[in-house]
């Protein structure tokens, strides 16, 4: 059975958001950055009310984030100071190596580089201004929203299409021409060789 996620009714300042992984995307930050623009015109407390991380009470009672790293990440970088937050479990009474093989346990952290190497746990980061970009997490953003597979609950499920672009993709394609490597993404994800990743849609006519 699924923890209760029962929301804090105070906000949470980001800068004090710890992350639970090592990567990100940065354009997928920015692409976060214009929908939150394009929201708060509109209903930004509608939106924030609806989006709030899910964090882990951890040792020291910091507040560490399990999801929404992209989102809290381009909120902290457009000027927002707090954001409500889900509690999905209080471990603060762990020591940090206890707390870190809990998470890692449970699939509420992913302690991967930009290169896809595993790291140890005192690689992630203290600060979500301090996480790496990943080109191949964009990739895999835009792969998604491309139509290139479905959105799945698997925990870190674009990390896992990122890690399998990255084994068929050269890392300066995207940097050279983001829209053609989102094409070549498109065809691999289609294929039979991704029939084992979370959200595989199945092959098309010519693929």
């Amino acid at each position: 059975m699924a923890p209760i996620r029962e929301p804090i009714l105070h906000p949470v300042r980001i800068a004090e958001l710890r992350p639970t992984q090592i990567t990100v995307g940065r354009r997928e930050v920015e692409e976060r950055k214009k929908h939150w623009r394009a929201m708060k015109q509109r209903k930004d407390a509608e939106f924030l009310g609806t989006h709030m991380v899910p964090v882990i009470l951890g040792p020291k009672g910091h507040h560490y984030i399990i999801d929404h790293h992209h989102l809290a990440l381009a909120l902290m970088e457009d000027g927002l100071e707090e954001i409500f937050v889900e509690p999905v479990a209080h471990l603060d009474r762990l020591e940090p190596e206890s707390f870190w093989t809990f998470l890692d346990n449970r699939g509420w952290m992913h302690p991967f580089d930009d290169k896809g190497r595993r790291r140890p746990y005192n690689d992630i980061p203290h600060s979500l201004r301090d996480m790496t970009d990943d080109p191949f997490r964009s990739l895999a953003g835009a792969l998604r929203r491309a139509g290139g597979y479905a959105k799945d609950t698997a925990p870190f499920s674009e990390f896992l299409w990122a890690d399998f672009l990255r084994h068929r993709m050269k890392r300066r394609a995207i940097k050279d021409d983001f829209a053609t490597a989102l094409r070549q993404a498109v065809k691999l994800a289609k294929s039979r060789e991704a029939d084992y990743l979370p959200g595989w849609c199945g092959p098309t006519d010519g693929v």
